[in-house]
């Protein structure tokens, strides 16, 4: 075990308790990307826990794998101590997809697939328009690169030579109805990335050191981090397996989380 796997080791715990309490959610979505979560929360975002103005913004465009985004929320001290955080839940400060009006530290809601670089891309503006210094990161969803609005914003950020974004790809090659290159074929991605203006990264989206050098560099225009992921990372009997993009089998994950729990007591 790396030392990068052997830190998110607790994170995946929680993320795997919120979901198996709830009997429903996205497991595999969102252990593919927590360790790049846990990277740009601990190393990367500057003035999170302050919500400084010139803070710098994270938006998740994959709203589903919101219980990883909300362990390293948590992590950073930006919820508070009576929220019901009981995931997807009515009254709960933690919903199925982030909620800015609900959730501290959630900067966008998100949800519906193919819509968060639209959102970065008008934060970038706004923000290079006020002289703001504030970088602005962006989630995607490899399933999501599907949809045509993603290339409509990735042309316009290209267009305006917006050097104040980053947008990574989480590329488990998984999304709900199967393999990626089976439902839409997306390669060869990166040369799609470069043809619309892009600088174009690609690393292992599981090891610390690459996540976060690749988030700080600073090209002359927008960025691409294609972030090569497997669904459900470090839990045996999800990985690389589509069907657990959401919950395939609620027991399971209940006495999976149950064996974890015991192991952490010994």
């Amino acid at each position: 075990m790396t030392d990068t796997e052997n830190d998110v080791t607790d994170l995946r715990h929680r993320v795997l308790k919120l979901i198996a309490a709830a009997g429903s959610g996205h497991p595999g979505s969102s252990l593919s990307c927590l360790h790049i979560l846990q990277v740009l929360y601990r190393q990367v975002l500057r003035g999170i826990r302050e919500q400084d103005e010139q803070r710098d913004r994270f938006l998740l465009s994959k709203g589903h794998a919101a219980p990883a985004l909300y362990v390293c929320l948590e992590e950073q001290g930006l919820f508070p101590e009576d929220g019901d955080r009981r995931l997807r839940e009515p009254d709960s400060i933690l919903q199925g997809h982030p909620d800015r009006l609900r959730t501290p530290g959630v900067e966008a809601s998100s949800g519906s697939l193919g819509q968060g670089l639209s959102q970065a891309v008008g934060l970038a503006l706004g923000m290079r328009l006020r002289d703001n210094p504030a970088h602005i990161y962006v989630l995607l969803g490899d399933g999501e690169l599907q949809e045509g609005q993603v290339w409509e914003a990735a042309a316009a950020a290209s267009h305006y030579n917006l050097r104040n974004i980053t947008a990574i790809v989480d590329r488990n090659r998984h999304q709900h109805d199967g393999p990626t290159e089976a439902v839409m074929a997306l390669e060869p991605l990166a040369d799609r990335w470069r043809a619309f203006g892009w600088h174009v990264q690609e690393i292992d989206g599981h090891d610390g050191p690459s996540i976060k050098t690749a988030a700080l560099a600073r090209p002359c225009g927008p960025s691409v981090v294609i972030a090569h992921t497997h669904k459900g990372h470090g839990v045996p009997f999800m990985e690389g397996d589509s069907p657990w993009h959401s919950v395939r089998d609620a027991d399971l994950l209940r006495r999976y989380v149950r064996q974890l729990d015991t192991k952490g007591e010994d």
